[in-house]
């Protein structure tokens, strides 16, 4: 019997060495990936494609890109507690892109440009929406770009919901946000009447004879505490003083305001009364520091301004000897316990802020539609309440009760009323995979700090002028620089120059690039290279029979 050896050195070494030989075990391919400042945003901007343009220089295409999710900008860039700085990869480097800042600077430009937008041909659908604060509007400007008619109805005297009554002017001032407010309302197809309270909502829609209806009316109603007050102390809540701040009152607060609660809305009510001539003003708040409801910024903003905080503190009772409060301590379940050990303070005005609720006896006729315990209506993915053809959204169906959240809420909604008009459902858009910061590779990066806006010194905060000066066109465009392009191609080309095959070819500005199969070996030098890791290597596909080999590939002569 005759013995033939043969060489099996090659199948030998592909079977225990990956990468060896002349035949690939893994390929390149370009992905998008979901930037986390994209999906931190609760109005769901492209943030990440605005900048992109934006650091171009292209303003213009930059604000329509940011308006096709969020028509009010120059608001959101002051009054948005920008969530989506808090996810921004960048702040692992040095600093979040100030990514409200930009979003100002486009917002502001496009009012002093005069841009618009188009819309689509009028589709004969028409939509009553009800109330005129994010969510309406943001509703509003939606469905009439996708061509519907549109009524908005809102029983206050001016548009703009808790925008306007809520956020005190050295926020946001009245005339910026009236100008994007009249932007909107300009849309051909839109039509706003102020002062006309809706009392019954399928009244209303019967009468008006509207294809749908969106229930976008805010939590206006301030909560109560049960606060003996005897001899005429003056207490009120914090809603009602910022609206009547807001109005043009000024109310008479007295030298030393008390303000119970913990959260934005006690800021803006202690900063508020600062500026109605308190000299001190004290925040009695029942948790400790680690459990503020405010966010940090909001509360140091505060305390810059003057306000003290009393933590794990209740009030007993307000009268003609002083506020008198209680000492409490916190259990591990949150709730607290009092200790019988009480203080009195001076104080000639007490300022509840403990939260608010909606009116929703608009929907009492509307006998489908359910209102849960906590007050709020109860709507399906899509925003559609149990009455067919009636949507709602912003704070009265709860969640996180912000102007972005509601103006995310409208847009939604007048996707999922343009599907249902004609018949159809809405299909949310797949989301991209989320990308980490340590899923970027960055051996070598340019320190760039972040951008300041300038500010008004805390001892010339004496009226309501706003307190933040925004960006000039030079830091705006620095900012948007800032951005990483966290998990999209930005056409770099450091793949183009590691690529030790030749395989890899430009497309063209915009068109990213191409990997030839016939020339990658897998080596995932492009991979290594990308910084921002729009590059994933997958496992290259197996035949059809049962063999272990990966496909072959060229070898350059």
């Amino acid at each position: 019997m005759v013995l033939k050896l043969d060489d099996m050195t090659q199948v030998l070494q592909e079977t225990t060495r990956r990468g060896v030989g002349s035949r690939r075990w893994q390929k390149p391919v370009y992905m998008h990936f979901l930037p986390p400042c994209n999906h931190a945003c609760p109005a769901g901007e492209d943030i990440q494609g605005w900048l992109a343009l934006a650091q171009a220089g292209e303003y213009e295409k930059a604000w329509h890109a940011l308006v096709a999710n969020n028509p009010m900008p120059a608001i959101h860039g002051r009054a948005c507690y920008h969530p989506c700085e808090g996810g921004c990869n960048r702040g692992e480097l040095d600093a979040p892109v100030a990514i409200h800042s930009v979003e100002r600077f486009l917002g502001d430009l496009a009012t002093e440009k005069g841009w618009q937008v188009s819309v689509a041909p009028a589709s004969g659908k028409k939509v009553l929406v009800v109330g005129a604060g994010p969510a309406g509007l943001s509703c509003a400007w939606h469905l009439a770009r996708m061509g519907h008619q549109v009524e908005i109805r809102d029983a206050a005297e001016q548009p703009g919901g808790m925008m306007r009554y809520g956020i005190p002017a050295y926020r946001l001032p009245r005339e910026v946000m009236g100008r994007e407010i009249a932007r909107i309302t300009g849309v051909p197809g839109v039509t706003l009447r102020c002062g006309q309270r809706v009392d019954d909502v399928v009244r209303a829609k019967q009468e008006g004879g509207f294809d749908a209806v969106f229930v976008g009316v805010g939590a206006q109603l301030a909560n109560r505490l049960n606060i003996p007050a005897m001899d005429g102390r003056k207490m009120t809540d914090a809603i009602s003083l910022l609206g009547d701040v807001s109005r043009g009152g000024r109310p008479a607060l007295g030298r030393v305001v008390a303000v119970v609660g913990g959260g934005n809305v006690a800021m803006d009510a202690a900063r508020t009364a600062r500026r109605l001539g308190a000299t001190d003003t004290v925040i009695i708040f029942r948790y400790d520091q680690q459990h503020m409801e405010a966010l940090p910024a909001e509360a140091a903003e505060a305390v810059a301004e003057g306000a003290k905080v009393r933590w794990l503190s209740v009030v007993d009772h307000f009268g003609a000897d002083g506020l008198v409060v209680e000492k409490v301590t916190m259990n591990p379940d949150g709730s607290v316990t009092p200790t019988g050990e009480t203080e009195r303070l001076a104080a000639d005005a007490v300022v509840l802020a403990v939260g608010q609720h909606t009116d929703l006896s608009l929907l009492a006729e509307a006998t489908a539609v359910k209102v849960q315990k906590d007050g709020t209506v109860a709507v399906d993915a899509d925003l559609m309440t149990g009455q067919a053809g009636i949507f709602a959204g912003g704070d009265c169906i709860g969640g996180a009760r912000t102007m972005t959240t509601a103006t995310g809420h409208g847009k939604l909604a007048a996707r999922a009323i343009d599907a249902w008009l004609a018949g159809r459902t809405y299909e949310h858009p797949a989301a991209h995979p989320l990308v980490s910061f340590d899923m970027l590779h960055l051996p070598d990066y340019r320190d760039a700090p972040r951008s300041v806006q300038a500010e008004t010194p805390v001892a010339e905060r004496h009226d309501f002028a706003e307190v933040d000066a925004g960006l000039d066109e030079r830091h705006a465009r620095y900012e948007a620089q800032r951005c990483l392009s966290c998990g999209n191609c930005f056409e770099c080309d450091n793949c183009y120059a590691a690529c030790p095959e030749q395989a890899i070819t430009r497309l063209g500005p915009g068109q990213g690039y191409a990997v030839s199969m016939d020339l990658c070996t897998g080596c995932a030098a492009c991979f290594e290279q990308c910084p921002c890791h729009a590059i994933e290597m997958e496992p290259e596909a197996v035949g059809t029979d049962t063999s272990p080999a990966p496909s072959a590939f060229k070898v350059r002569a």
